[in-house]
This record gives structure tokens, sequence and C-alpha cells, in this order.
């Protein structure tokens, strides 16, 4: 699916019927979403004029959540991630070596994201696509995707693309488990349309998290898509403890060999 954004439709008057006095209605995004095969709609997301104010210093202003303070979570993501490294180096060689003789370099795609209260960081991928896009107008992955490699394909398909970020892991740029960061430009999108959206920046992003074993992941073909997204990364944030982060990790394992809803 393909978010465009464009800048606000013109406000109109409308008069109070309390006092009789003129206000301007509150300003309306026009966003166009093109959806596969072949069907495209127009979709409007109504937000007040404030919603411009930048999600990154919204989430800034929050105070920390027990799971971004964690020093015992924090242990356990530099221990695991460490360990985990150390197993899979020879699998991330292979899979370098691979993406380098179909087509060529870069191997990484490095690309910003949303971290903990807003703070932008650069997250590490091996690169599935034929494009490196950052920034405005991303168009995100979709089924049979003309622009996904056939390496990339598989590694797509099997979340080796994804094993670079324990190096983010490690930085202390994301956690093990988390919300799963998004572009910067789908942020500011849905940041707009749902209220709730910044609080989960109230965590360190995660490799994976509650969203993703619930099968929350995937292109987004409706508001709503997002909003369930969302909403279980804030009960995440909210319940979090020790052992669902273990949880998590042992039922996405199974995640890894089959999950219809990667590509």
């Amino acid at each position: 699916m393909k978010i465009d954004v464009v800048e606000p439709e013109s406000q109109q008057a409308r008069s109070r019927p309390d006092t009789g006095a003129t206000e301007l209605e509150p300003r309306t995004w026009r966003t166009t979403s093109t959806v596969s095969d072949p069907l495209t709609e127009t979709v409007i997301l109504s937000a007040p004029a404030t919603a411009t104010h930048s999600l990154a210093a919204q989430a800034a202003e929050s105070q920390g959540s027990a799971v971004g303070l964690s020093l015992v979570k924090r242990a356990f993501d530099i221990l695991v991630s460490l360990t985990a490294l150390l197993f899979v180096g020879p699998l991330l060689m292979l899979a370098a070596a691979a993406l380098w003789v179909e087509s060529g370099r870069p191997i990484f795609f490095r690309q910003h994201r949303t971290g903990y209260k807003g703070q932008t960081f650069v997250i590490l991928k091996l690169r599935t696509m034929r494009v490196l896009e950052d920034g405005e107008g991303l168009t995100q992955a979709t089924r049979g995707d003309a622009r996904i490699t056939r390496v990339g394909a598989f590694l797509r398909k099997s979340s080796i693309d994804e094993l670079p970020q324990l190096i983010n892991v490690l930085k202390g740029d994301m956690s093990l488990v988390g919300p799963r960061p998004h572009a910067l430009a789908h942020d500011q999108l849905y940041g707009a349309a749902l209220p709730n959206y910044q609080l989960r920046f109230g965590a360190r992003p995660g490799l994976t998290g509650l969203a993703q074993i619930r099968g929350l992941r995937g292109e987004i073909h409706v508001l709503q898509d997002m909003a369930h997204r969302v909403e279980a990364d804030i009960e995440y944030i909210k319940d979090w403890s020790l052992m669902r982060d273990v949880r998590i990790m042992l039922r996405t394992v199974p995640l890894l060999f089959h999950d219809a809803r990667a590509y």
C-alpha cells in the first residue's frame, strides 16, 4: 500500500449554536492509499491542527515507563543479543554473500526510525529490495512486490533480514521485545490519525512484539489495522514483565518458519 501525505485541506467557517460566534472547523488531511490488485481508495484522516506538533516532542515530554527504565530488561537484551550474534554470525555472512552475488552492494539497508521517547535512530537490515527508501513518501512492501529480489524474498519470509538489528539491541536503540518501529513518514501519518499513537514510544522498539505474535503485522489496508497494532503495543508497555518477554520470544520462534503475513 502506498501512502502519500499532502497539505491540509482548507478550513471551513461554522457558527457555534450556543454563542453564534464563528469558528473554524478542525483541519483534515487527505491521503491516497493504493491497495494492490488493483483497488485505489481515498481516506480522510481528521485531526486537530495541534497534530502537526512533532511526535518526537510529544513522546519526549512523557515520563519513562517501567519497561523503558528497567535495568533488568536492558541486561537481558545485552546478554541474549550478544550470544545470538555469535551463533547467527555465519548465517549472516552466507546471506550477505548471496545478496552480493545476486545484486551487488550495498549489503545492508539503513533507515531512520523512531525509538524510545521519540528519539530517532538508524535501523539495520539486510537489503532485500532494489531500492533504498528513507524519508517522505515511503511505499510499504506488498505481497508480490516487484522491488523485492529473489534472495530478498527468502530473507524476508524467514526474517533473516532482521537479524542485523541485534546490533541495534546491543547499542541500546532497540530491545529484543517491544513495539516494532515504523518509518518516520508512517509515524507522522498515523500519529495524526490515532490519538494514542505516541504512547508506543514508551518502550524501546523490539525485534518482535505482542502485536507480531497476534498476527498484527504486514500491510495496512485500513486505519483500523494500525489501530489494533497500536492497542497491542500499549497493552505490552502497560503490562510488561520479563517473563512476558520470554513468552513472546518463544511464541515468535514458530513464526520464523511459517508466517503468512511475512513477505
